[in-house]
């Protein structure tokens, strides 16, 4: 089945998903593309051959599957157009501006009964299963503290060619939710449940509502504790970056980068270090489905009519752990506990 894919926005993360469903080789077409900037859906459309469209209601009509890719605010409504129209969903994270907002959309997915799929596609990267792999290896022994820190330029400053980020009622907050949902994820994803947090923001851009600095402390059901620092800043050069460093008993261990980048550990005794081809030939070795492509692996998903993966309730839980920091932040950096 040739999958006619949709997509309602035509910004950088809607090109992102173009150019990783062109490179996945997956059995599909493009259908139409709706975005409220014309001159964005041009460009889109020049560079897929998608079709530009006048509504998102005459995407969903002509599309078998379709990707939701804009600001954070118009997720619900667009995923309940969707889904009440029986077609497959590929949303972006986070799902909604609140906890409360993301369950309305996991419930329209779940009760339309369509495919759907969350862009939490840090949880395929060749790193992050890598380390997931060593840390939680008998060697590592007991796992002590886990050190996460994510920077990224402030993305409205023209790369990302929107500045809906800077305003809260479409993005319902800053770093923590729009960038950070991918950290809390992997943490659990990697470690298991947090069970409680505190954290602090700071507001250094003075715009209402956009934390840019965060530090979250958790402690998770295992016992191990975990920080993440998460921030934007003006390093226009500086993209998105991820270092992380693992201490346990019997094991140091970093990561540097988000998909290839650089693993390195070591046990007691000498240090292995692990990159580019090397590592995604050791990653895919060790954990089945490190690398995948998370764009032909929904189009395969809805081709089959089988479950994809992450589903967008796997979303939830780093929802409800991000909505306990920001109540954590609201209370003065105070303990909040969280329900596993």
């Amino acid at each position: 089945m040739t999958v006619r894919v949709g997509f309602l926005g035509a910004g950088n993360i809607a090109t992102y998903h173009s150019k990783s469903l062109r490179a996945s080789g997956a059995d599909m077409t493009w259908s139409a593309v709706f975005d409220t900037d014309p001159d964005r859906a041009d460009r889109f459309a020049a560079a897929t051959g998608a079709r530009v469209s006048s509504s998102a209601a005459d995407v969903i009509a002509h599309s078998d599957a379709i990707y939701v890719c804009t600001w954070t605010s118009e997720h619900e409504h667009l995923v309940e157009l969707a889904a009440g129209a029986g077609k497959a969903v590929f949303c972006e994270k986070p799902l909604g501006v609140d906890y409360d907002s993301a369950q309305r959309v996991v419930a329209a997915v779940e009760s339309g009964g369509v495919v759907n799929q969350v862009g939490l596609v840090l949880r395929r990267s060749p790193v992050f299963h890598l380390l997931k792999h060593v840390s939680l290896h008998p060697d590592a022994g007991q796992l002590q503290t886990v050190i996460f820190r994510d920077d990224q330029f402030l993305p409205i400053q023209g790369r990302y060619a929107s500045t809906w980020r800077a305003d809260v009622d479409k993005a319902g907050a800053g770093v923590l939710i729009e960038h950070s949902i991918h950290d809390i994820d992997l943490l659990e994803w990697m470690y298991g449940p947090i069970t409680s947090v505190s954290a602090t923001a700071r507001y250094v851009h003075e715009i209402e509502g956009i934390e840019d600095s965060v530090i979250v402390s958790a402690v998770f059901e295992s016992g191990l504790h975990a920080t993440l620092t998460s921030i934007w800043h003006d390093m226009i050069d500086r993209v998105s970056n991820r270092h992380v460093e693992v201490f346990g008993t019997k094991l140091w261990a970093r990561l540097t980068g988000e998909w290839f980048g650089e693993v390195a550990w070591n046990n007691g005794d000498e240090t292995t270090t692990v990159s580019g081809a090397d590592l995604l030939e050791l990653a895919t070795e060790v954990s089945p489905g490190a690398g995948e492509n998370p764009d032909g692996a929904f189009i395969e998903a809805v081709s089959n009519n089988r479950p994809a993966s992450p589903p967008l309730r796997t979303a939830l839980r780093a929802h409800l752990v991000v909505d306990a920091c920001y109540r954590s932040i609201a209370g003065g950096g105070s303990l909040i506990t969280i329900e596993t």
